[in-house]
């Protein structure tokens, strides 16, 4: 059986092919679902979902742009004729101090990050719930946000990106509280430190490495653990949670 069979789903952040946006991606697609990728046009999203297979679409989308956001949701949604699934992964990362963050890096970090969820969601939700044509009344939105919204940056991210992932979990319970009534629920992820490219090699080997020795289970995460985490929270499996963190970082929380 396929989770997620005859279900159609929307991926922010996803044509890195290292990335959690295109891990879930290509497990949503083995799983039953079309999918259309969103990303910059420097990432290549149409190359990317052509990688999945043929009834994949990739789309150019800044997130930070309301009307580019609700252009790409409609072509998807008129495509797969209609949606059930929002996977709110695009994000941006950086390590500066917080005497040193610019005013632009600052808009950066909180509009890609918080701004590009909410613009998503309001992008979305009229798929889901209605007016369109072909509305569910129902679906998942889940939105990335990092273990550094829940122990105020540290491992990398500073003090703007742990006020942008904190934000989601703010974002992902107030969605979840208002959209009930339609069905549609709404979740967030805290992922650990993975073991991709989203720093842009800023994070180093050496980094990385020390930070799995302090890990109770002794490893760095893949972008693949937080893909199924991703796909339980898209499927029926998680059909009784709306509203919830999950943290996925192998015990670093705890240790």
């Amino acid at each position: 059986m396929t989770l997620l069979a005859g279900r159609t789903a929307v991926i922010t952040g996803g044509a890195s092919r290292s990335g959690i946006g295109f891990a879930a991606a290509r497990l949503f697609a083995e799983q039953g679902a079309r999918v259309a990728l969103l990303d910059l046009e420097s990432a290549g999203p149409e190359a990317a979902a052509a990688d999945l297979g043929p009834e994949h679409l990739g789309l150019v989308c800044d997130v930070r742009d309301k009307n580019a956001c609700r252009q790409a949701v409609d072509r998807a949604a008129e495509a797969f004729g209609g949606l059930d699934v929002l996977i709110g992964n695009a994000g941006v990362v950086y390590g500066t101090p917080v005497m040193e963050i610019s005013e632009a890096e600052y808009d950066q970090v909180l509009d890609v990050n918080l701004r590009g969820n909410f613009n998503m969601a309001q992008a979305v939700i009229p798929h889901m719930r209605g007016p369109h044509m072909g509305a569910r009344n129902s679906g998942s939105i889940v939105l990335i946000s990092s273990i550094a919204g829940q122990v105020g940056g540290g491992l990398f991210g500073r003090s703007h990106y742990a006020a942008a992932k904190s934000g989601i979990f703010g974002l992902a319970k107030a969605l979840a509280r208002e959209l009930a009534p339609d069905g549609i629920r709404a979740n967030a992820i805290a992922p650990g430190v993975i073991d991709n490219d989203f720093t842009q090699g800023r994070m180093t080997r050496e980094i990385k490495d020390d930070i799995a020795t302090k890990i109770p289970l002794g490893r760095l995460g893949t972008s693949g653990d937080i893909a199924n985490v991703c796909l339980f929270l898209a499927s029926d499996l998680s059909s009784y949670m709306t509203g919830t963190v999950l943290s996925v970082n192998g015990g670093l929380l705890i240790a």
